[in-house]
C-alpha cells in the first residue's frame, strides 16, 4: 500500500451512527480483532480484550440500561436545582451517549491491568508511580487497540463510532449484564455496522497549531 491510500483511510474514517439492516460475519469481527491486537502496548504488555455483541435485543437492553442512568442522573440534578442542566443532559447527550442503539454490532473495549517484569522486579519495589497510574496504563494500550480496528472496519467497508456514555452513566450496570470480571475496567463500546450514512468532513486544528518543533 502505498501513504497516499493509507492517509486516504485515515482522512475518510467517520464517526458513523445510522447503519444498514446488513448483518456483519462473525469471522470479520475476528478479522478486525485480529488488527486491533497488532497495536502498541506498553512491553508488549496486551492490556486489552474485546466483548462483541451481535445479539440486537442485547443492545438495545444495554441502551436501556443506558437511558435509566441517563434520566436519574437528570433527576439527580433537578433535586439539585439544576433543571436546565438536567433538561440538556437528558436531550442533548443522550442521543450521544446511546447512538449504538441500531447497529448490527456493539463492541466492548476492556482494558486489563498491565503487568510487566519491570512492574514486579523494578517499579513496584521503588514504588515509581501511584497505582492509579498502572490503570491508565491499561486504558492506554487499550485505546491504541481500538484505533486500530476503526480503521481496519474503515478499510474493510465497515463503520464504527466510539462512545464512552454507555461507561459513564452505567458502567455497573454493563458490568453486571455482561459478566465483566472486576480486575477489567470497562474502556469504551464501540458500535460496528454498515453505513447508511456518509458524514462530511469535520474540521481539524491546523497541523502549526497543535505542533512545537523543538530544535
Amino acid at each position: 500500500m502505498h501513504y497516499d491510500e493509507f492517509k486516504t483511510i485515515l482522512h475518510e474514517r467517520r464517526s458513523v451512527r445510522k447503519y444498514t439492516d446488513q448483518e456483519v460475519a462473525i469471522e470479520d469481527i475476528k478479522e478486525l480483532i485480529d488488527c486491533a491486537r497488532y497495536a502498541p502496548s506498553d512491553t508488549n504488555s496486551q492490556t486489552w480484550e474485546f466483548i462483541a455483541i451481535v445479539n440486537r435485543e442485547k443492545i438495545k437492553h444495554i441502551e436501556q440500561l443506558t437511558w435509566e442512568q441517563l434520566h436519574k442522573k437528570a433527576a439527580e440534578a433537578e433535586e439539585r436545582g439544576l433543571s436546565k442542566e438536567g433538561r440538556l443532559l437528558v436531550k442533548s447527550f443522550g442521543p450521544y451517549a446511546t447512538a449504538f442503539s441500531d447497529a448490527p454490532v456493539l463492541i466492548v473495549c476492556l482494558a486489563t491491568p498491565y503487568t510487566s517484569k519491570f512492574r514486579d522486579r523494578i517499579f513496584e519495589p521503588v514504588k515509581l508511580v501511584p497505582e492509579s497510574v498502572w490503570e491508565e496504563e491499561g486504558i492506554k494500550s487499550s485505546c491504541l487497540a481500538a484505533q486500530n480496528l476503526m480503521l481496519a472496519a474503515h478499510a474493510r467497508g465497515m463503520a464504527t463510532c466510539p462512545m464512552t456514555g454507555p461507561v459513564l452513566l452505567a458502567s455497573e450496570q454493563l458490568r453486571e449484564y455482561l459478566e465483566i470480571p472486576a480486575h477489567c475496567q470497562i474502556n469504551m463500546v464501540i458500535s460496528l455496522g454498515y453505513p447508511a450514512e456518509r458524514p462530511g468532513k469535520l474540521p481539524r486544528k491546523e497541523v502549526d497549531d497543535i505542533l512545537r518543533i523543538v530544535n
